[in-house]
């Protein structure tokens, strides 16, 4: 989302954005007074901001239900009062005698909020900066929601979304077609969620080459890496697991990024998962409690992740742990290849002819599951 602020020394009410390697900065308006409503105005420009692109990363079409007062309509309800936040700026509702105003969706009562702050200042100018500003990035959200993440609708590369543009997800499969281990492109080019639904699927890819290669278990050839984190290793075993069992990427994907957004918000998205989180905490405190009694672990001494994702990033975070996934997978199928000749001289040149085999095969099955990406 954007961010605005009030620069004291310009006099200037600026906003600010991701891009996915740092933020820009633009001016909205100059010459602001100097006055707390200004600061106000910027609180409440970057709440209207929040509320329009969780129209983007929470779409109606992502809910499991769509009937009257459901979360699909109200979701479709708050994307549909897009029409109605620049009418709102110009001619906002303000209440008689403190009388206390209800609207139906959150976008159009910040939109007023923010007409009212307008209407306080008393600037015209400044009105119509605010309003082109808006403008602007309610088109930027549109087009974010088309797969078209460019100039200011770029911040959506920063943004989880319960849903992925197939366009993206394309995009992203082109990018790694490329660059199997990653490249910048991914971050800021791709809304995170598209890029993680490719990734897993190039991920899948590479367990397959290094398992078949090893003769390990597709999950032993990330495992077998030292220093992975215990969530990202939960996260990759959780995709892994899922593809292996048939399911497309986007179906081992979503559900994880989902429910991460959900925690982030305050709730779970299915307590049979919750459920069986919790039993296998309680067994493990259980059996450390036999073999490690001085530790005195109990039931409100342990750390329980909810989710094996950051809620505040999910779907960056996935795309990491994803990528980190397939580095590991190369790593076991150069150890295991170079094991038999550790001691030849050219080693360097040997390893760099394994890398070379191992993107090779990762691109041929790819491209042999490709249908189940799209």
């Amino acid at each position: 989302m954007t961010r605005f602020a009030v620069d004291h020394t310009r006099h200037a009410l600026i906003a600010t954005w991701g891009t996915g390697i740092g933020d820009i900065a633009t001016t909205v308006a100059e010459q602001v007074p100097s006055s707390p409503d200004v600061l106000r105005l910027a609180t409440s420009l970057t709440e209207l901001s929040h509320a329009c692109w969780r129209c983007y990363t929470h779409p109606s079409s992502a809910a499991d239900q769509h009937g009257p007062n459901s979360v699909g309509w109200q979701r479709q309800a708050e994307r549909d009062a897009f029409a109605a936040v620049i009418p709102a700026l110009m001619a906002p509702i303000r209440p008689a005698n403190g009388a206390l105003t209800l609207y139906s969706t959150r976008v159009e009562e910040v939109a007023h909020r923010v007409g009212r702050t307008l209407h306080t200042i008393n600037q015209a100018r400044l009105a119509s900066c605010v309003a082109t500003d808006v403008t602007a990035e309610l088109a930027a959200i549109e087009n974010a929601e088309l797969g078209d993440p460019a100039a200011l609708a770029q911040q959506a590369v920063m943004l989880s979304r319960e849903d992925a543009s197939p366009l993206q997800v394309a995009q992203a499969d082109s990018l790694l077609h490329q660059h199997p281990f990653g490249t910048e492109s991914l971050f800021t080019k791709i809304d995170p969620t598209a890029a993680a639904i490719a990734a897993a699927h190039w991920l899948y890819a590479a367990t397959t080459v290094s398992a078949r290669h090893t003769g390990l278990h597709p999950m032993q050839t990330i495992s077998e890496v030292d220093n992975i984190k215990a969530p990202a290793q939960e996260s990759l075993t959780e995709v892994i697991s899922a593809m292996g069992g048939g399911a497309s990427p986007r179906h081992a994907v979503m559900p994880m990024i989902r429910n991460a957004l959900h925690v982030a918000e305050g709730h779970l998205y299915g307590v049979t998962e919750a459920k069986n989180r919790i039993g296998v905490a309680e067994e493990l405190i259980a059996q450390a409690r036999t073999d490690h009694p001085e530790l005195g672990l109990g039931p409100s001494t342990v750390y329980l992740p909810i989710t094996p994702l950051n809620p505040a990033r999910p779907a960056l975070d996935l795309l990491e742990n994803l990528l980190y996934g397939i580095r590991s997978c190369w790593l076991t199928f150069a150890q295991h290849a170079d094991a038999p000749a550790r001691r030849e001289p050219n080693r360097p040149r040997r390893s760099h002819r394994h890398t070379e085999v191992f993107l090779s095969e990762v691109r041929k099955r790819a491209a042999l599951d490709r249908s189940q990406l799209l």
